[in-house]
């Protein structure tokens, strides 16, 4: 059932991060109830449901929230809740009635999750954006890329999802452990640029003590010969990231050759040649070739896998990393748990009248649901 069982999680349906942020906890055990707008709201890029995996393992409601009925619902929703997620920009739910006051005052222990690009406050809370615009302002996106080239968008794994619905997942949880010493509740204000700023702490850390020099010229960014992708004979690639003296040095003997032969591993004067030998070197066979001769060995070598290759790579295949559900392979939860151990994720689901009564019966037991029945069945709410 996970560790998170007996959770119970209102998500005000939104885009990326705070959906995301909603499946973690949600594979991890917690009940979350989504309300879903009664027409879509055309955010995001659009997917058929099914393969839309942020939304799995939700019970749905669908609510019109400017509505004074739906508002009512949701308050009396909030009472039974530990927490409550939404991604509106700023004041977008104080306007519906449904901000922090209200629904504290509802439920004083109640742990109120907000996801913002900008934040809540500051001169662009109010200004439209994405995962792009939060990471280039942090100085992050800066630091990604090839030497002499433009910062390269790295997919929104970054923003949106690491520095996003992560830290708001970590808030949560951390702001309900502190509520069972302090028997209140509070705000969650999580900022992409304060997340995003806060997992480049290592690099900010290294860039003041001079040890980051420009884009594409360092050790972890592709600067260094030891530690990049190469072209294979086949067109498919792998990577090397042999770091430490000993493992370049394996690395350098794997492939026949001394680490003299290849470069000296800290003479960046020597980078560019290395780095020219080990192409050479790789374009001279296929990837599998070289899994055969470098994987499992303390050379810091890996293949890089296309999509639809992870989930039947050995090592993630035993570990189980990826599963099926409904036809759609997809990441398992993560991470794992020795004793509660989480349920196989369910399909995403569009909210129905069914599935409405059996989240509010859920929720609210039977006498709850049938004080909302009539109303859903009609018009829902």
């Amino acid at each position: 059932m996970g560790p998170l069982q007996g959770v119970k999680i209102i998500e005000l349906a939104g885009i990326g991060p705070a959906p995301f942020a909603a499946m973690l906890l949600a594979d991890l055990g917690a009940t979350v109830i989504r309300i879903d707008r009664p027409v879509p709201a055309r955010l995001g890029i659009e997917r058929p449901l099914e393969f839309n995996l942020l939304l799995r393992n939700r019970q749905n409601l669908s609510i019109d929230l400017k509505s004074e009925a739906g508002r009512e619902l949701v308050l009396e929703l909030v009472q039974k809740a530990d927490g409550l997620i939404e991604g509106f920009r700023p004041g977008v739910t104080e306007r519906l009635g449904l901000g922090p006051d209200p629904c504290l005052a509802c439920n004083p222990r109640l742990v109120y999750g907000r996801m913002t690009g900008w934040g809540q406050e500051g001169p662009l809370a109010q200004a439209a954006g994405h995962d792009l615009n939060y990471i280039a302002v942090t100085g992050v996106l800066s630091w990604i890329g090839r030497c002499a080239q433009e910062p390269v968008p790295p997919l929104n794994l970054l923003g949106d999802f690491a520095g996003g619905g992560l830290y708001l997942a970590l808030g949560m949880l951390a702001a309900m452990l502190e509520c069972r010493t302090s028997g209140r509740g509070q705000v969650v204000d999580a900022a992409i640029v304060d997340g995003t700023a806060s997992l480049a702490t290592s690099a900010f850390g290294m860039h003041a003590a001079g040890l980051l020099g420009a884009r594409g010229t360092n050790i972890l960014d592709g600067g260094a010969p030891f530690y990049d992708v190469y072209r294979c004979k086949d067109d498919k690639y792998i990577c090397v990231a042999s770091i430490e003296p000993k493992f370049y040095a394996e690395l350098c003997k794997l492939l026949g050759h001394s680490s003299e032969e290849i470069g000296l591993q800290q003479d960046r004067q020597a980078w560019d040649t290395s780095k020219e030998k080990l192409r050479q070197i790789f374009e001279s066979r296929t990837r599998n070739e070289w899994c055969a001769l470098l994987e499992g060995t303390d050379a810091c070598f890996s293949p890089v896998m296309e999509p639809d290759e992870a989930a039947s790579h050995p090592h993630l295949k035993a570990r189980q990393t990826f599963v099926e559900v409904a036809g759609v392979t997809q990441p398992a939860p993560a991470p794992r748990f020795s004793r509660s151990a989480p349920d196989e994720p369910k399909p995403p689901e569009a909210p129905s009248e069914r599935s409405s009564l059996d989240a509010l019966r859920n929720w609210l037991g039977e006498d709850g649901a049938n004080r909302w029945s009539g109303q859903i069945a009609r018009t829902g709410v």
